[in-house]
């Protein structure tokens, strides 16, 4: 429907029965007669910038298809017969899918009225019986008002950018709407949106934009947001409203359209190439998730977990920003050919939402296969114990060749034969210890880390799966070989998901060795991706369905779900119910136990009284350690950050918390090269350039490489102690961290 301009002298409905057209008209006809979806919207003024709107490309509304309905009700089959997760498809059901597909929409609150929301809930208790029966009336209604709703926004917002702004007046600015209330007027929305722009030019003339740019780049991002609003197909509305269904049961169960399966299946083909980060959308930021290892994020620094994309660039090209943006439309841009130059303009996680932003360049490549295969070195610490080795083992993923291993091709790739190598390697030279880093490893075959937990155990069981009829299958190493039997520890973080917690997991339940970092992501389920072509006796293409079937147990019966694998030893700096992984989900399905099976612990128990000294010499270690401090307050401010709600709109005010964060910025960064024994910068600016110098240094990566990992240090300090107090020692070959040495002060056991 072609949206005019509206005089100013009057208001007007957006009635429904206008905007659904369709055959079966008599349904429809009910349904609008429910929903009464009388919007009543302030008139926009005729002006300028209308005919921005109107010049972009002209799309028909979305309407909806036959196929949808019958990919409906086989949806709803699968859900029933297959999702782990029971659900009654009722009325309360209903309020949460209404609920999530309006989020989905309009997350910020700033699109939608009070009114609209009021209309739509009329029938928040028949969703439910519109799923069941094939019914997406109502879903292509919203959309429809929500399409007309963004045009008003928009056409407000070039209008409005034309005026002035006063940068004095003390009023602020709203970061987080997720719990806002629903504007109650036009004149309300228009507040928001006043106060939006203005944030956004004060950000742009705090970057040093002039106004002519400032006034270019927000009439492009502005205007942006109405063409993604046209450029939505039919079944791009539908893929959203079946997610908004399917997702509600819980966060990995999702639905992929025709177009969306095949852009999954060339992602996942093209998953080896690019810039190597996990990305997501949130609060209309480009927000990076997680760097995979081995990628060139990864390998060059200069893009961290919790930065916010907000620009991308090609080569030498101009920046385009890209606030606002639906993530796939940023993904597209980010792509590129290998060994081609991708420019990013970003929010570091450290600055804020109102931060100063930078510029930096990613030599797109692909992910480096050799960097995702595991890989060892050798810490040299020294101890009252005496000089020790301790050997690491890095695993960003867990891999398999499977059809090397189909073939019986004898040189197979797979992640327990590489770790096999490895520790015959390291046992050859001596090693004290053992340490094996899965810091960012997200997991991968499951065999995988059922064999790799068989290296350092007896047979036995290693992990429970429990499909959605409640039959639980154990999975076993069936190998009573253990390739090491020395001192172990395992090394997570939050990033550390799916296989790496079946395998931290077994690890802590036979007592095999300490675990330490912070608790893990918390994925203990099982997801299986199903064409829903398999079902229909058509050529048509319905799409895909990812459907949640079992989830994960540790032989002890927790399950490694939401809670994720809790360390033995906890950094200092770690929050406890930090949000991430899967507490970040506020439907995710919850940690529960079950009746643990049969198994014989390496050891009888976790010596309690030795780790509770263990616990006391690192902290007491980490308490003056300058990489545990930086690390500590990184977190502080990241975590001050996330909790910000709100920004000044007064220019004075901006420059002045600009300034004393970088001042805190340069005060903390210069206390941990001071410590070091590294040159201080004498200004904030002497640090940006140092920093930009390094971006382009590619010999910067390999001096890093050289750089001991602090935490690696620490770790293999805290597997010295505990094992030391445990008087672990092994009666086969290879070296005991028992009887070395019996030092007078037990402080200075590992300095």
């Amino acid at each position: 429907m072609a949206i005019g301009v509206l005089s100013t002298t009057y208001f007007q409905p957006i009635m429904v029965r206008s905007m659904l057209r369709s055959k079966n008209s008599m349904r429809k006809s009910s349904l609008l007669t429910r929903l009464c979806l009388i919007a009543v919207i302030t008139a926009i003024p005729i002006g300028a910038f209308a005919s921005a709107l109107s010049e972009l490309e002209k799309t028909a509304l979305p309407q909806s298809e036959e196929k949808q309905s019958r990919t409906t009700k086989l949806i709803n089959y699968l859900i029933d017969k297959s999702h782990y997760r029971k659900i009654s498809l009722d009325d309360n059901f209903s309020v949460k899918v209404l609920d999530r597909y309006i989020d989905s929409l309009d997350p910020s609150r700033s699109v939608f009225l009070a009114a609209d929301i009021s209309q739509f809930e009329t029938l928040k208790y028949e969703i439910d019986d519109y799923i069941k029966q094939g019914n997406l009336d109502l879903a292509y209604a919203i959309f429809e008002i929500y399409r007309t709703r963004i045009n008003q926004r928009v056409e407000f917002s070039l209008e409005r950018l034309q005026q002035p702004f006063d940068f004095t007046i003390d009023e602020e600015f709203s970061l987080d709407r997720e719990d806002a209330e629903w504007a109650g007027s036009v004149q309300e929305l228009d507040d928001y949106w006043r106060k939006r722009i203005k944030n956004d030019i004060l950000n742009l003339r705090l970057a040093g934009k002039q106004p002519l740019e400032i006034t270019e780049t927000l009439e492009q991002r502005y205007t942006h947001i109405a063409r993604r609003a046209r450029q939505f197909k039919s079944e791009d509305v539908y893929q959203n409203f079946i997610n908004s269904y399917v997702s509600t049961i819980e966060p990995h169960t999702s639905y992929y359209s025709p177009r969306g399966a095949e852009n999954f299946k060339i992602h996942m083909r093209l998953s080896l190439e690019g810039i190597g980060a996990v990305l997501q959308t949130e609060n209309e930021h480009t927000l990076v998730r997680r760097i995979i290892p081995g990628g060139p994020a990864d390998i060059s620094g200069v893009l961290q977990s919790d930065d916010r994309i907000i620009g991308v660039g090609q080569e030498n090209d101009e920046i385009i920003d890209v606030i606002g943006w639906r993530l796939d439309d940023v993904v597209e841009l980010i792509r590129g050919p290998k060994e081609s130059v991708v420019s990013l303009e970003i929010l570091p996680a450290d600055s804020g939402l109102d931060g100063e932003s930078e510029i930096i360049t990613i030599v797109r490549d692909k992910i480096k296969l050799e960097e995702q295969a595991a890989n060892k070195q050798i810490l040299e610490l020294e101890s009252a114990l005496g000089n020790l080795s301790i050997g690491v083992i890095t695993l960003p993923s867990f891999y398999s060749d499977f059809d090397g291993r189909n073939i019986n091709n004898p040189d197979f790739r797979s992640t327990t034969k590489d770790v096999k190598l490895l520790l015959k390697e390291l046992k050859s030279t001596g090693i004290d210890g053992l340490i094996i880093d899965l810091r960012g490893n997200g997991g991968g075959a499951l065999s995988e880390s059922i064999s790799l937990t068989g290296l350092f155990i007896k047979k036995g069981p290693v992990v429970q799966v429990q499909n959605s009829n409640g039959r639980t299958q154990v999975d076993r190493d069936p190998d009573p070989e253990i390739v090491y039997e020395g001192p172990l520890t395992v090394l997570v973080d939050r990033y550390s998901a799916s296989a790496s917690e079946i395998f931290a997991g077994a690890i802590q339940d036979y007592h095999r060795g300490l675990i330490i970092g912070e608790p893990t992501f918390g994925k203990g389920t099982v997801q299986n991706l199903v064409s829903l072509n398999r079902f229909v006796n058509s050529d048509e293409d319905l799409g895909q369905l990812k459907v949640t079937i079992a989830q994960f147990f540790r032989v002890n019966g927790d399950s490694t779900q939401h809670r994720g694998v809790v360390p033995d030893v906890t950094w200092p700096f770690t929050e406890r119910e930090q949000q991430s992984g899967e507490r970040m989900f506020d439907n995710a399905i919850p940690w529960r136990h079950i009746d643990s099976v049969s198994y014989s612990p390496f050891q009888p128990s976790l010596d309690h009284d030795a780790l509770s000294k263990t616990i006391d010499l690192h902290l007491e270690r980490v308490r003056d350690n300058p990489y545990f401090i930086y690390a500590r307050e990184v977190n502080r401010i990241n975590r001050e950050n996330r909790e910000q709600l709100t920004v000044s709109l007064v220019e004075d005010i901006r420059k002045e918390n600009r300034l004393i964060r970088d001042n805190e910025r340069l005060e903390l960064i210069n206390q941990k090269r001071q410590a070091l024994g590294e040159t201080i910068f004498d200004s904030i600016e002497s640090l940006e350039a140092e920093q930009y110098r390094l971006q382009n240094d590619t010999q910067r990566i390999s001096d890093d490489a050289d750089k001991p990992d602090a935490f690696l240090v620490e770790s293999g300090k805290i597997l010295v102690d505990y094992n030391h107090y445990m008087g672990f020692n092994k009666s086969s070959t290879g070296a005991t961290l028992v009887n070395q040495a019996t030092p007078d002060d037990p402080a200075t056991l590992s300095n």
